[in-house]
């Protein structure tokens, strides 16, 4: 059985279908990126599967359970945990008391806050700041621990280095390290390729709300990736017997 399976999956904006028939399972302990241009569909795909944007139809099952009429706040203590684009922490509290909140919500387990802030050492010498003093890389390694306290088997990652310098982008993978066999499940929404490639197990393609090319990416070269990400070739998903 899957830790995440995701059947014909519809989402919307009013009339507009930012997410269409999207269907795809995801084993535990996987990494998955998932890729496309702006306005695809990955945030609000993400959004679906974390509880936090309505589905219009389809279903969201986790640990073989349908979870699809659970709000966000009902799936974290499940195993799910969102870091949202834009990071959103509460700006006016300080790096641990965002982590402390989140704390609370959570599920007992090894990710406590000494514990995120041993496995992303930048963080310790900032648990006395408040949120909106810090730069965006440390924002987002804040956001991070703020999800890992919650000790989720899902952790999905929405663009993580959207408008960080190359240096912060680097720290940010340097916390994601944390991870390495730790057994939690990953989705991560990532622009940049190259990174994308190299962190995952699995590369799913979105255009235009559905999921046009699919594989490990292993076997997927950059330019097939590319080729889907603009929708320059429609025939890739063909390959993997993926095409929704």
């Amino acid at each position: 059985m899957s830790l995440l399976e995701v059947e014909r999956l519809e989402a919307r904006y009013g009339l507009l279908a930012a997410v269409r028939q999207v269907s795809f399972s995801i084993e535990d302990g996987e990494r998955v990126a998932l890729v496309g241009a702006n306005g695809a569909g990955k945030t609000t795909l993400l959004r679906a599967i974390a509880g936090a944007h309505p589905h219009a139809s389809g279903r969201v099952a986790f640990d073989g359970v349908d979870i699809g009429g659970l709000p966000a706040h009902r799936r974290v203590p499940l195993g799910i945990a969102l870091v949202p684009e834009g990071r959103r922490l509460f700006p006016g509290l300080t790096v641990e008391e965002n982590l402390l909140v989140a704390a609370g919500r959570g599920r007992a387990g090894r990710w406590t806050v000494p514990a995120v802030t041993e496995a992303i050492p930048m963080l310790d010498p900032l648990l006395g700041q408040r949120a909106s003093t810090l730069s965006g890389g440390q924002q987002q390694a804040a956001a991070i621990a703020r999800a890992l306290v919650t000790n989720p088997r899902l952790l999905l990652l929405d663009e993580v280095s959207l408008g960080l310098s190359p240096v912060a982008v680097q720290a940010v993978y340097e916390s994601l390290r944390s991870l390495e066999g730790s057994g939690t499940t990953v989705v991560l929404v990532e622009q940049d390729l190259t990174r994308a490639l190299a962190f995952a197990d699995r590369v799913l393609c979105v255009l235009e709300g559905r999921i046009v090319l699919e594989g490990a990416a292993g076997t997927l070269t950059r330019e097939q990736v590319t080729e889907a990400y603009f929708g320059l070739h429609h025939g890739g998903a063909a390959a993997t017997g993926e095409a929704v």
